[in-house]
Order: C-alpha cells, then structure tokens, then sequence
C-alpha cells in the first residue's frame, strides 16, 4: 500500500514539476515576443545610403600581390599532396 501512495506522490511531483516548466517556458516566449515588438516600434529607421556615392574601393596593386602569392601557395600545395 505505501508504494503505491509513494508512486501516486511521484507522478503528481512530476506533473506539477513539467506543468510549471511548461508555463514558465510560455511567459518567457510571450514576454520575449512583446519585447520584440516594442523595441521594433520604437526603433529608429535604419539610415538609407546614398545611391552614388557609396561605391566600393577599387582594388589595391597589394590586394592583387596577395592574391597571386595564395594562388601559388595553394598550388604548390596541391602538388605536395596529392592522392
């Protein structure tokens, strides 16, 4: 008899145990949805470029190096270790 008011004490511990991880789990995704929300609205507007004069610098002679010295390394590489 006192096994199974022992297991009966079990499940309702363990039912009021899932049952308050579940409900604090949903206020916590409410509460970070509103939050979300507000901080959208209140958010200022990102600021737009200008369309012209945001063009991207034009590549450097030691960029170009750069990619020479890599282009043989990894060459020379491959040769060293082939299958």
């Amino acid at each position: 008899m006192q096994d199974i008011e022992l297991l009966h004490e079990g499940l309702a511990l363990m039912g009021l145990g899932m049952g308050f991880v579940f409900v604090f789990l949903t206020v916590l995704v409410i509460t970070t949805t509103l939050m979300s929300l507000t901080l959208r609205r209140f958010a200022p507007e990102p600021a737009k470029p200008a369309s012209g004069s945001a063009r991207p610098p034009a590549p450097r002679q030691e960029d170009e190096e750069l990619m020479v010295v890599i282009g043989a390394a990894l060459h020379r590489y491959r040769q060293r270790h082939r299958r």
